[in-house]
């Protein structure tokens, strides 16, 4: 047997060695074990949280509102794009010859729908005419019904029938209808079809039958199941989703949309009200923005317009917040502004809104609230001058608006900007100069990677108490770099912005509405991502991100409760941050925290104040791959969990899984 004699050097080192790692061992096991404790000071109750502090941004980005929110399935259903048979295809099946030709009434006068179409049927073969390719395709499912209408007159002749015909890309049908009778006048016709397969990206084929000519317009195929069953109603499973979250208000119709590249692009309120074929089409500002996701085909019809926005806002519970232009293009792309001597009119596009909205059914525009189905105020409490503007132009016609708008209606609370950016000069100046002015609201946006929401939880534990207040009004974690093609909708991101979302419910006595963005994304036509949520022609989807402001939004409670982490007031300490509230119609406490680091934490909770509890239970959203993702396929990936809570007394421990966030409500005895 071989024996080895140590060096006598070497053992008094590897002794002094392992009394280190062992001192070390000895203080770092008690750290790991210790836990957090969380004070939540029931008996200190704060100021009472707002109703709109979770909201809802609308911004017609990515299709939200043609191909998506707006349910018609045909793209350019009355030939007014620049390109009249853009979305449009000549067919001319088994032999049949004829023409399509626009025909144009713009010189008979500001006419909203100038164009028309005539299709011309020399020889009838199989039905000539024409098919549409629908917003990246149309999507119909088995066994649902779909409205098909048309406006059309015989022009020569009189042709037997239009066919209308749904089929899939290989030409199979999936459903068809007929319409005839046509007469030497303009008139509606309308049938419905009758899906007999489910396709997400059919066409939509119009066939003439029998020769002749006939002269059509306003071509639509629309769900007959629609939010609310309306005859132009909304797409009901992206309305669900909204109304899910429970939301305190809808900010519409944006965005960088208000402004517009120039003015005369810029967003009209009054050209999107009236009958639809009244509203008149223009260009949506993002069809170009993005030279990685060119969107050519990108136009707004208005068959989503203002009254279907305030609609939508009372139909999920909302308060609506219109954002009007203030006389400024955008200011990333031409910067045009409107003379001062001049900005009268933009003003009197506000004050004419709130007739729309509030006025009696006798005046102007109450009138045509009145007449469009609504005789009752839609109670308009908040308008925005302008929404992403900077510098001494955006003040000057931010003076003039509120010196106008609060002389003539106190009651409504003017939103101000405070640029793109949520630091820098600009932001500074802008900031300043509202103080002076003592605005009421003024939008913060921030676009910022993840690591930014999880260090500025604190933004706003400084911010005077007195003065205006914030509208934290666009804000997403970038996975990559502000619109950057590649920015995901992951785990990561979504947690980091729960972080961030405590700072702002902590302090909600300044902070009095938020709001992420932009909403909703095609997956198949966006411009801009992350977005809340994705769809395509028949599914739809919340991301993780969604479901964070749903927890948060749907548990806001009504008054806020401090909370004490280790001791301290400060949020995010070692990778926890916390913000609690008090629901007091339920008699419960509502706890939210959030755990950033990969391993679970214990927290030990106390409910100062509180002398019991009854149960509660616990929402838990979390996952162990921070590149986690919703889709189509898996839309519940990344989604809540509920749980019992055990807690038998005011004082009992948690563990909070690795990176989570976890909402607990407890029924409290005081």
């Amino acid at each position: 047997m071989r024996t080895f004699r140590a060096d006598r050097g070497f053992s008094s080192r590897l002794l002094t060695l392992v009394c280190l790692c062992a001192l070390v061992c000895a203080q770092a096991a008690p750290a790991a074990a210790r836990a957090r404790s969380v004070t939540v000071q029931l008996d200190r109750p704060g100021a009472a949280v707002p109703r709109t502090l979770f909201g809802l941004f609308f911004e017609d980005i990515n299709f939200a509102a043609d191909g998506g929110l707006y349910p018609e399935r045909v793209k350019n259903r009355s030939f007014e794009f620049p390109e009249p048979l853009m979305g449009w295809k000549q067919l001319a099946p088994g032999g049949s010859k004829g023409t399509l030709q626009i025909y144009d009434l713009s010189t008979e006068g500001d006419v909203p729908n100038s164009h028309y179409l005539r299709i011309k049927v020399d020889e009838p073969g199989q039905g000539f005419g024409l098919s549409n390719e629908g917003f990246r395709g149309v999507g119909v499912e088995k066994g649902k019904e779909y409205n098909f209408s048309v406006m059309a007159r015989a022009a020569a002749g009189v042709p037997a029938a239009l066919r209308v015909e749904v089929v899939d890309a290989q030409g199979h049908s999936l459903g068809q209808a007929k319409v005839s009778g046509f007469t030497p006048q303009w008139k509606k016709y309308s049938a419905t079809l009758r899906a007999t397969g489910t396709e997400s990206k059919a066409r939509l084929n119009l066939l003439v039958d029998g020769a002749g000519a006939l002269d059509v317009d306003l071509v639509s195929l629309f769900p007959k199941e629609t939010w609310a069953n309306r005859p132009n109603g909304l797409r009901p499973d992206l309305v669900k989703l909204l109304k899910e979250m429970n939301p305190g208000f809808l900010r519409f119709p944006g965005g960088c949309i208000v402004e517009g590249r120039y003015l005369e692009q810029r967003y009209q309120w009054k050209t999107t009200v009236g009958a639809p074929e009244e509203r008149k089409l223009i260009v949506n500002r993002w069809n170009t923005e993005f030279r990685h996701r060119l969107t050519p085909d990108y136009y707004q019809s208005f068959g989503l317009g203002y009254y279907e926005y305030f609609q939508l806002s009372e139909d999920i519970g909302a308060e609506p917040l219109p954002i009007m232009n203030c006389g400024m293009a955008c200011q990333f792309n031409s910067g045009e502004l409107a003379p001062l001597e001049d900005i009268n009119h933009y003003i009197q596009d506000a004050l004419d809104l709130v007739e729309f909205a509030n006025g009696p059914a006798a005046s102007k525009w109450g009138r045509v609230r009145a007449q469009m189905g609504h005789p009752a105020p839609f109670r308009l409490k908040m308008i925005g001058v302008g929404n992403e503007q900077w510098g001494p132009q955006y003040i000057e016609r931010y003076k003039a608006f509120a010196k106008v708008l609060k002389a003539k209606h106190p009651e409504i609370t003017l939103v101000s900007a405070a640029g793109p950016f949520p630091e820098g000069k600009e932001f500074d100046f802008l900031w300043g100069q509202l103080r002076q002015l003592n605005a009421e609201l003024v939008d913060e946006h921030y676009y910022k990677p993840p690591q930014w929401f999880r260090e500025n939880v604190g933004r706003y534990d400084e911010y005077p108490r007195v003065g205006p207040k914030v509208f934290a009004g666009e804000y997403a974690a970038q996975s990559v770099g502000i619109a950057s093609p590649d920015n995901k909708n992951n785990w990561e991101c979504a947690l980091s912005e729960a972080a961030f979302v405590t700072g702002l419910e902590r302090n909600a006595d300044v902070v009095r509405m938020s709001s992420y963005a932009p909403l909703f994304g095609h997956v198949d036509a966006w411009q801009w991502t992350p977005n809340l949520i994705w769809f395509d022609n028949l599914r739809s989807y919340g991301t993780p991100d969604y479901y964070v402001q749903k927890l948060f939004s749907t548990n806001k409670g009504t008054r806020l409760l401090p909370v004490l982490l280790d001791g301290s007031p400060k949020n995010g300490r070692e990778g926890l941050y916390a913000s609690a509230s008090l629901d007091e119609p339920a008699g419960e406490v509502i706890l939210k925290l959030v755990n950033t680091d990969s391993a679970q934490k214990e927290v030990s909770i106390n409910l100062a104040g509180a002398t019991g509890v009854r149960g509660g239970r616990a929402l838990v959203l979390s996952s162990t791959d921070l590149k986690a993702e919703n889709s189509l396929d898996e839309p519940t990936r990344v989604s809540p969990v509920e749980k019992q809570l055990s807690a038998a007394s005011g004082d009992f421990t948690y563990t909070l899984a690795p990176d989570s966030l976890t909402v607990l409500r407890v029924k409290t005895l005081r």
